[in-house]
């Protein structure tokens, strides 16, 4: 906005123009008017005073018509406005302040009509027609009506431009996102005229450059400014920091503001925004700080307060937020809108949704945008029935028009089945108000009925609710099936993609990856990587890590070893995916190793990582490591994370600490149906199975409802105690009382329930039964059972069946091959040792683990190569001595060789839990626990064997194989002779 002065007007350029004007209302209303009239002394003498009565009257009137001007062009009465100015155009006391108030309230009301026929009286007068304030006025006018042809047409038009004129047209197309015109204009500008820039020029120019990334141009302007001398100009300085922040170049943009000779609080402000952007929330908030404490004596505003607020958020520090909150208090700014909406949402996104309520309770002045933040907090939370509650509130009691936005808000919410009803009721009220065209929420709806597990109501979106179905479309519908367990409907969507015409960009890439892990697809995963390659994508943060849970999930675990090692730029997720995959993989050694080199790096930790690491010290029973992580996790402020919980109790339970690991849980103060099952599930394999059963009941009592994996705790607590009926009776609980239908690993439990019990024609009679195909799993335990009892037929129809399913697995042959031996069919072994060997398998060997000092040692059965071999030895043989003469004998029929009595006795002295048992005495103190984990079933000799070592040097040793705990103490074991 902008008020102009006329020039005074000589006595000669007033009578033209009353001349003009009388002519022109004369002519217009009487035909006769062009008839010459004599022009006598006594005419002229009249006329002369009514000339001066014209003149007295308005000087009386004009204030009043230029009041009552102002109130029509206010009020957006333009009609009206035009014609009080057309009546009365010589009774305004400054009729060019009238025609430019004119020409500015049609740019305002979008008038474009009015505005030309006040256009038209402009370029009709001879005055007013080189005006350059009402030309700049008329630009302006068209301009903000959206005529930039008709705009540029009077601009052109105008022979006597000057700088204010150019910089009025430059900054209407910078205003209205016109930049390619900005920047021609302005070359234009520079190269035909001989005016200098100024620092109104500049700054437009730089933002056009900004809002283009064209960098480079941006830097031929800021050595321009450079050169002219407006390079201390603060306004062209925010314009510089704005420009280089968009185009990514912080530095640049830093530079820029430690260089300003002065610097306002837009400067500050713009800084702390870039830092924003770029995700250096830390730096934003060190700029804040160095505001406060800097000497300019500026005070943060709203736009500082909504620019560093998000910071908090960002971060997750919750601390951080409410000290922004409490200077925004001091300042008292907490009552603006803006304000208030920015701690809405942190206090949302910080998890502290009791904190945002009371806020938005206490806001009066609510839009959009607050309901909104609030919607989103609880909807991420994940409290679908309070976000509908709340959408429902916003439209009935304080009608808030709900936008785009809301929508997406919405959506998350809907995460499984049941909330479908609630989906297609959003849906609906989509289509009604016409949001089904917006591609952000249709795709967003896309992803919420797949989430909810509807693939028709998916589809049905997608193919038939969009009209122009771009690549993002496509990402959405193949990024929903990817992410929500149908990668194969993902892969299927990716071809129809291709045949329509469309390529895949970096998301797309991403989705395919990886659904193509979770089919373990490697061949079309690799396809897909030398895709990226020949693309460029590779270097893509997102595409990095999918590349890394492929191959982690195809357990090519040294393939996404080498990628993660070539990585330049590795962030936490990259870590957390290489922790857990080691762990998952069962390659806990590794996983410990790649926590490590995190933590080296300086890469702080999280959730994720924690809970992989404990996962790596429970599959080893490092117990001593187990405990760092947890102080760890303590120090980093992380226990109070529900998974990190979990993790924790089971990482105790599974090295045998179960008094550790009943501490943590009963240190929760919500127990969700993940803590029961975890601490249901290590009492079971600690072989507590009443404890176990007794917990499922406490559970119950205390309302929280079991679930699959509840079930498949208790049935294996009831499968490693014996107790055949109890597992019984849940398996049928399972279904009648709460519904829930055995899956596959449920009847796994049963069967091997039944077959160590001996109970084989029954396991055999139930495998039968079932609703599912067995898989090899099943037969295995069955397998195993018949070995244990000798039960030649099952065991020979189970073999079959393994057989068929894992014609590889060498694990399948060695349980045949020991079912024969066991029965002293030597023939019949190696006939399946031979078949093992003509198709290129052997058995996995033995293998023992064991925590000394936080290091792991690992022993293989008949290893010559260990550290301290002889002393190993020498020290088992003193153990045999002092055993033997307690009972121990050792029992050769585990050594399942056809060879002499002698080369069995051996052969047992050298299993690989008896050596680490041996090394753990030679270096651990008298008294202390020894845990020992193996990666077989522990065999009856070596069982037998502990048990009296543990009496004859009073200590507790605890084995963990395959498939049970064994506390040896005081000559006895924990799973009573029965595992």
């Amino acid at each position: 906005m902008f008020t102009v002065t006329p020039p005074s007007l000589s006595s000669h350029h007033h009578d033209k123009l009353s001349i003009y004007h009388r002519t022109t209302l004369t002519r217009n209303n009487n035909p006769l008017s062009l008839i010459p009239i004599p022009k006598s002394s006594l005419y002229l003498s009249i006329h002369t005073k009514s000339e001066s009565h014209t003149q007295t009257q308005a000087q009386a009137q004009g204030p009043y018509l230029q009041q009552r001007l102002h109130k029509l062009c206010s009020s957006g009465n333009l009609n009206e406005a035009l014609k009080l100015l057309q009546s009365q155009f010589h009774n305004f006391f400054s009729t060019s302040e009238a025609i430019g108030a004119l020409l500015q309230a049609c740019g305002v009301h979008k008038d474009i009509e009015v505005g030309r026929r006040v256009h038209g009286i402009v370029s009709d007068s001879v005055q007013f027609r080189n005006d350059v304030v009402l030309n700049t006025r008329v630009v302006t006018m068209y301009s903000m009506c959206g005529s930039f042809l008709e705009s540029r047409k009077v601009f052109d038009g105008f022979q006597n431009k000057n700088l204010f004129l150019w910089n009025t047209l430059l900054s209407s197309y910078t205003r209205k996102e016109l930049f390619h015109n900005t920047v021609s204009l302005f070359i234009e500008l520079i190269s035909s005229t001989d005016f200098v820039p100024d620092n109104f020029t500049l700054p437009c120019v730089i933002k056009a450059s900004a809002m283009l990334l064209d960098v480079e141009f941006g830097e031929v302007i800021h050595g321009f400014a450079l050169k002219i001398g407006l390079f201390t100009d603060t306004f062209v300085g925010n314009a510089l920091i704005a420009m280089y922040g968009k185009c990514g170049f912080v530095e640049s943009a830093f530079k820029v503001f430690e260089c300003m000779p002065e610097r306002n609080l837009v400067s500050w402000n713009s800084i702390m925004y870039v830092c924003l952007e770029k995700g250096l929330f830390e730096e934003s908030y060190d700029l804040l700080h160095r505001l406060l404490n800097s000497e300019e004596g500026l005070v943060p505003d709203v736009a500082t307060m909504v620019t560093v607020i998000p910071v908090s958020a960002a971060l997750g520090k919750l601390e951080m937020g409410m000290e922004l909150h409490g200077l925004a208090l001091k300042l008292g700014l907490c009552e603006e809108l803006k304000v208030n909406n920015s701690l809405i949402d942190m206090y949302s996104k910080c998890g502290y949704l009791c904190k945002a309520q009371v806020l938005f309770d206490r806001n009066v002045n609510k839009n959009v945008v607050s309901w909104n933040s609030m919607i989103s907090g609880h909807s991420k939370d994940g409290n679908c029935f309070r976000t509908f509650e709340l959408l429902r509130k916003m439209q009935r009691e304080e009608k808030v028009t709900v936008d785009g936005v809301t929508l997406l808000n919405v959506l998350p919410a809907c995460l499984d089945e049941s909330q479908l009803p609630s989906l297609k009721e959003l849906h609906g009220y989509a289509i009604r108000h016409d949001f089904q065209n917006d591609e952000l929420v249709a795709n967003a709806f896309v992803a919420a009925y797949a989430k909810c597990g509807s693939l028709n109501y998916t589809e049905c979106v997608f193919f038939h609710g969009m009209k122009t179905k771009t690549v993002s479309s496509w990402n959405a519908l193949i990024g929903a099936y990817a992410q929500n367990g149908f990668p194969q409907k993902a892969l299927d969507m990716y071809f129809l993609m291709k045949d329509s015409g469309l390529d895949p960009d970096f998301f797309t890439v991403g989705c395919l990856l990886l659904a193509c892990a979770r089919l373990k697809f490697l061949r079309n995963g690799k396809e897909v990587h030398g895709f990226m390659l020949r693309r460029g994508l590779e270097l893509d943060e997102f595409i990095g890590i999918s590349l890394l849970s492929l191959y982690i999930h195809c357990a090519k675990t040294l393939l996404a070893k080498v990628y993660f090692d070539k990585m330049v730029t590795k962030n936490v997720v990259c870590w957390n995916t290489m922790i857990t995959g080691f762990s998952r993989n069962e390659l806990p050694y590794e996983s410990l190793n790649m926590f490590r080199r995190m933590v080296s790096s300086g890469t702080q930790p999280h959730e994720i990582a924690i809970t992989g690491v404990l996962g790596a010290c429970s599959q080893m029973s490092a117990l001593r490591l187990g405990k760092e992580v947890h102080c760890y996790a303590l120090k980093a402020h992380l226990t109070e994370d529900k998974f990190v919980t979990c993790s924790l109790v089971d990482m105790y339970a599974k090295c045998g600490c179960m008094e550790q690991s009943q501490n943590i849980f009963d240190r929760v103060n919500v127990k969700y149906e993940a803590s029961w099952n975890v601490i249901i599930a290590g009492y079971g394999i600690n072989g507590h199975g009443l404890k176990a059963i007794e917990l499922f009941e406490l559970m119950q009592r205390s309302g929280c409802r079991p679930d699959s994996f509840t079930f498949i705790g208790v049935l294996t607590a009831c499968n490693h105690a014996g107790l055949v009926t109890e597992g019984l009776k849940y398996l049928g609980q399972m279904q009648s009382l709460y519904k829930i239908k055995p899956k596959i690993e449920h009847y796994s439990c049963v069967v091997d329930m039944l077959g160590r019990a001996g109970q084989l024609n029954e396991a055999l009679k139930l495998l039968n039964e079932l609703p599912y195909e067995p898989d090899s799993r099943i037969w295995s335990s069955l397998l195993s059972s018949c070995r244990n009892y000798g039960d030649l037929d099952v065991g020979e129809e189970a073999s079959k069946k393994l057989l068929e399913l894992g014609p590889d697995e060498a694990e399948n042959y060695v349980l045949l091959s020991n079912l024969y031996a066991g029965l002293g069919k030597w023939d019949e072994m190696r006939k399946v040792r031979q078949r093992m060997k003509e198709i290129g398998i052997q058995k996995d060997a033995g293998c023992s683990w064991i925590e000394i000092g936080g290091k792991v040692y690992r022993f293989l059965v008949g290893d010559g190569s260990v550290l301290e071999l002889k002393q190993i030895q020498k020290t088992w043989s003193k153990l045999e001595k002092k055993i033997s003469k307690i009972g121990y004998k050792p029992d050769t029929s585990c050594v399942l060789h056809d060879l002499e009595e002698e080369e069995k006795i051996n052969i047992l002295q050298t299993h690989s839990e008896k050596l680490a048992i041996s090394f753990a005495l030679l270096n651990t103190t008298k008294g202390s626990t020894l845990r020992i984990y193996k990666n077989l079933r522990i065999c009856v000799d070596c069982h037998n064997a502990i048990k009296l070592v543990s009496k004859v040097v009073e200590r507790e040793i605890i084995v963990r194989d395959n498939k049970h705990f064994h506390h040896f103490k005081y000559g006895f074991c924990s799973c009573g002779d029965y595992w």
